[in-house]
This record gives structure tokens, C-alpha cells and sequence, in this order.
């Protein structure tokens, strides 16, 4: 009766989990003899049990987002980045610094990018066997200096970025507001004032709560026009 993850690995919607006489539980279901996952989460089994451990707030990196990330750990050679993912991301030192790295020549990269600090990342590698890893080389990356994290689920920023990014540019043309999107759920709102802010979050909230309706654009802009009292 074979299995093909090991206890806690992350699996996603469809993935095969076991074979043979086991039982299908939570957030799982059978097809003769094999079970699937029907969710996002970390796979567990018992004697005859397998069960998935949803994780509904979690993000599940693809190579190519953009994400929103706080350093929670410095070492020589790099920075441990959580990105809201069930493993941390990795930032290299050798992706930042502009020259060959050497640990022996930088001993303490905690001047550059510090626990705490929060960054806009892009992911370059990832598979489940090992920690996202990120770089910061690309125009529009690197450390946050100001503004305003709003934090949101992260199946919801397709909505927040609407077709084509209809709803986003919406937000960004009514609000006079730069915001750039985290795949990973984190949205960060810069805006000329703290009142202009404020508008973006009430209209991402909205978002949130109201992405199942329909007609969410024109209540949207409705709404925002009216807080601006036009």
C-alpha cells in the first residue's frame, strides 16, 4: 500500500496521496483504490488514514510572483524571509550584493537588510522539497521604506487585480495611490496622504469581503466616489 508524500509535505488540489486500502479523510477523497487531495495543505497519514491539514491562509509560491516578505532570520551567507508560505524563503547574499560574495568580506549582513525589514521579492526557484528561493535584482524590489501593508487572503489577489487589472488601476487612478500587489496576500498602499491610504484599504477590504458577488467595480468606484464626496 504505497504512499507518495511523507507526513506534512504540502500538496495541492488533485495531487495523489496513497494507494491501495487506505481510508480517505479530511479535505481527501477515493477513486477505486486511490486517494487525492482536494485541498491546499500539509498531508498526514495514520494506520489507514489519510487526511490533509488545510492551510486556508497560506500561500503556495509559483516562480515569477512578486511577494511581500519580512526578515525573520540573518546568517553569513543570506536572509530567511517569511513570505506566508509553509516554508520560509531564502535570500541569497550573493543575489544583493553587486560582486562576488565572500563571507570572509561581509560579516554581518544585518547592515543591509535587517530582522524586521520587510521586502518586495520576486521568487526565482521553488519546488516542494526546498525553501523559495528569492532575489531582489529587478526594478521595483528591495527593501520598504514607507507605506501602509494591507494583508489580505491570498486567493483573494486575483479579485483585488480584477481582469486585466481593471480593479487595481481603478483603485489607483480614484485614490491617487501606488500599490503593488504581493501574490502572496500582502498589498503595500503608498499614497500622497494618510487619508488617500485609507480609501485604497476600505476599497481592498471591500474587496475581500464581497469577491464572491458580482458587479464588485461599479460598487467599488461607487464607493469611492462617494468617501471623496463627489
Amino acid at each position: 500500500m504505497p504512499v507518495f508524500y511523507e507526513k506534512k509535505d504540502l500538496v495541492t488540489p488533485g495531487d495523489l496521496l496513497a494507494e491501495g486500502d487506505y481510508i480517505p479523510g479530511d479535505n481527501t477523497y477515493k477513486e477505486a483504490d486511490k486517494i487525492y487531495a482536494t485541498r491546499v495543505g500539509l498531508v498526514d497519514y495514520t494506520a489507514k488514514k489519510v487526511f490533509v491539514i488545510a492551510l486556508k491562509a497560506f500561500y503556495v509560491p509559483n516562480v515569477g510572483d512578486i511577494v511581500i516578505g519580512k526578515v525573520t532570520e540573518v546568517s553569513s551567507g543570506s536572509w530567511v524571509i517569511d513570505v506566508n508560505a509553509p516554508l520560509p524563503a531564502m535570500l541569497r547574499a550573493a543575489d544583493v550584493l553587486d560582486r562576488s560574495f565572500s563571507r570572509s568580506r561581509t560579516s554581518d549582513l544585518s547592515s543591509i537588510f535587517d530582522i524586521g525589514d520587510l521586502l518586495i521579492a520576486k521568487i526565482v526557484a521553488y519546488d516542494r522539497t526546498r525553501p523559495p528561493l528569492l532575489t531582489v535584482q529587478e526594478p521595483g524590489l528591495g527593501k520598504i521604506m514607507r507605506g501602509q501593508l494591507v494583508e489580505v487572503t491570498p486567493t483573494k489577489i486575483p479579485r483585488v487585480i480584477g481582469r486585466q487589472g481593471s480593479m487595481v488601476s481603478m483603485i489607483k487612478n480614484e485614490t491617487g495611490c501606488q500599490i503593488t500587489i504581493g501574490q502572496n496576500g500582502l498589498i503595500l498602499i503608498n499614497g500622497k496622504t494618510p487619508k488617500d491610504e485609507q480609501l485604497a484599504i476600505m476599497a481592498i477590504r471591500q474587496i475581500e469581503e464581497e469577491s464572491h458577488t458580482s458587479g464588485l467595480t461599479d460598487r467599488i468606484t461607487e464607493m469611492i466616489k462617494k468617501e471623496k464626496g463627489e
